[in-house]
């Protein structure tokens, strides 16, 4: 166990930790890419380059028919990389993080950053249907816990770094500094204020900064016709359609997180290892690519699927048929997939989820109301981002960054009323979301939301109990008998605070240097009228101490400025004040 002392850093230090945050992922996104790149040009193409837009549909590969065994061959790589070295690379990365923040103090092995590249880089880039953002999250996350604990600071701001290290991921990937620091602050960060939410936007900005340097300034999905310049005042009973299609794509969230974990589980049910499960799953995914293209002339459902997206928002992929089968396709590629134990994020396949299925309606809405100035592919905009949110739980999130994937702000308003009702209606439906449906099924419970944090605003002086009295060290001995231990004893000498005494001691005994630790507690906390009570409960947590002595000046140890006493029973009756306001 590491006995090393961690010692909270000042406010300089931890903005040139989040620097370094930002700048090392915004870098491990640019180096994953370019992984991906190599990876899917050697095992489709059989060539060495890094030179890979998903934002344009991968040609036919010379390989013909045996295209079928590049996700095997991908499969059994991954199989061998997550078994050997790092079972967390395992799957899309996020309820891991979720589970080092919530009960792992922060803390994540080293070893995960590298494994989780080489690993989702070979799942991506040879087919496997699964995204590129919940990779970087974990691997944003873990160089930060690595930096947290070589350093090493405490748990709380280590975690604060870890949460910046996955805003600063899905910002470099995505292009989309606010949907980063959203994601950090709806799923990832413990205590939200401005200092925790600053770290996380210098995280962000600089590895969005850095991923701009490499990779271009535009957004991730380039469709400068939605770009516009003015806004226009959307029609009321054009927003209205937009409450049965945010209903559905609630339903289809469900449907979403309920057939990854099914697949997980038919899975484990099989004979056979990861390996062959593995390998079996990925098989299926490679026939589906060998006939989509074989019939369509692309292979749609291979990768991250952004071509495909492009597609719907520009209006070319209209076919509602079409959309819809790419829509059952994706859903089931990508449950093989993860279902198998390919590692990759889910962000992806819910905007291609979202995108198809969201098109398809607009195409349905066209057809019964012909002269509706309405572009089916508003719809398939609106529908990526109600998947993310009512699949993941991340409201906020999801609208910024469906806004910054494409700039489109006229869509803002269909978007939101989506994203709420798709929200809304998933967690009714099913309270968890995908990411914490994975823990829960491991019977670890992490919080969907964030609550006020009303203890921050509580101080000592709101819960001392002012009912105690002194009594001087010399006297002790003879008045023992006659302590009443109704009140709290503080001992003193000399003015100075020795402790408590205790509830059982020995009564008729002799006062010596062998049994005064039986007799009197000396371990208290002092602290001033002001401390509020996450620092109390986190300094009686550090002394292992049950008693809290609030006092005029902690510093000066003077029995003079007692002002009260703050036991469990005072956390406790706070604790259960603030539970009435929470919902």
């Amino acid at each position: 166990m590491d006995k090393r002392i961690e010692t909270p850093y000042g406010p300089l230090r931890m903005i040139l930790l989040a620097f370094s945050v930002g700048v090392i992922t915004g870098l491990g996104a640019v180096g994953f890419r370019a992984l991906i790149g190599l990876v899917h040009n050697f095992l489709f193409f059989g060539r060495f380059s890094i030179a890979y837009d998903a934002n344009i549909h991968t040609p036919p590969s010379h390989w013909g028919i045996l295209i079928i065994f590049v996700p095997v061959v991908g499969a059994i790589a991954v199989a061998w990389l997550v078994k050997t070295f790092a079972p967390e690379a395992k799957g899309h990365g996020v309820p891991e993080v979720m589970n080092a923040i919530y009960y792992n103090e922060g803390k994540i092995k080293p070893i995960v950053a590298i494994i989780k590249s080489l690993a989702s880089s070979v799942s991506i880039g040879s087919g496997g249907s699964v995204g590129r953002e919940g990779p970087i999250i974990q691997i944003g996350a873990a160089f930060a816990s690595t930096l947290g604990q070589i350093l090493p600071i405490p748990a709380r701001q280590r975690i604060i770094l870890i949460a910046a290290g996955a805003g600063a991921g899905i910002a470099a990937t995505f292009n989309a500094p606010i949907g980063g620091i959203a994601f950090a602050m709806e799923l990832m960060l413990v205590s939200i204020n401005a200092s925790t939410v600053g770290l996380v936007a210098i995280a962000t900005a600089t590895a969005t900064y850095i991923g701009r340097i490499f990779l271009g300034s535009t957004p991730a999905l380039n469709i400068p016709a939605l770009e516009i310049t003015h806004i226009h005042l959307a029609s009321p009973y054009f927003l209205l359609l937009f409450v049965p299609f945010g209903l559905l794509m609630g339903i289809m969230s469900v449907v979403f997180i309920k057939s990854i974990y099914w697949m997980e589980d038919w899975f484990d049910r099989m004979p056979g290892n990861y390996y062959t499960r593995h390998v079996s799953g990925m098989f299926f995914v490679g026939i589906m690519m060998y006939l989509f293209m074989h019939y369509t002339g692309h292979y749609y459902i291979q990768g991250v699927g952004y071509a495909t997206l492009i597609d719907i928002l520009k209006d070319t992929l209209s076919n509602p048929w079409l959309l819809l089968l790419l829509f059952a396709a994706k859903l089931l590629a990508t449950n093989l997939t993860l279902g198998s134990g390919a590692s990759g994020g889910i962000f992806s396949p819910s905007l291609f989820l979202g995108a198809t299925l969201g098109s398809a309606f607009g195409v349905l809405v066209h057809h019964i109301f012909p002269g509706l100035p309405l572009s089916p592919a508003v719809f398939g905009l609106a529908g990526m981002a109600a998947m993310i949110g009512g699949s993941t739980g991340a409201i906020v999130t999801a609208v910024a960054m469906t806004y910054e994937l494409t700039r489109d702000y006229n869509s803002i308003l269909p978007i939101i009323i989506a994203v709420a009702l798709a929200s809304a209606l998933r967690k009714t439906i099913c309270h968890e979301s995908i990411y914490t449906l994975k823990l829960l099924r491991r019977g670890i419970i992490v919080p969907e939301g964030l609550q006020a944090a009303l203890s921050s605003a509580t101080r000592a002086r709101d819960i001392m109990e002012k009912t105690f009295q002194t009594i001087e060290f010399s006297n002790l001995q003879h008045l023992l008998p006659e302590i009443k231990n109704t009140q709290t004893t503080i001992v003193e000498k000399h003015g100075n605070i020795l402790g408590i005494l205790r509830n059982r001691y020995f009564i008729g005994s002799e006062i010596t240097d062998d049994n005064i630790d039986d007799i009197i507690d000396s371990n208290i906390v002092l602290v001033s009228p002001f401390t509020d009570l996450v620092t109390i409960t986190r300094r009686m947590q550090e002394k292992e101490s049950n008693i809290v002595l609030v006092v005029r000046n902690p510093a000066e140890n003077n029995s003079k400025g007692l002002l009260g006493t703050i036991t469990a029973t005072e956390v406790s009756r706070v604790v259960g004040q603030s539970a009435k306001l929470m919902v």
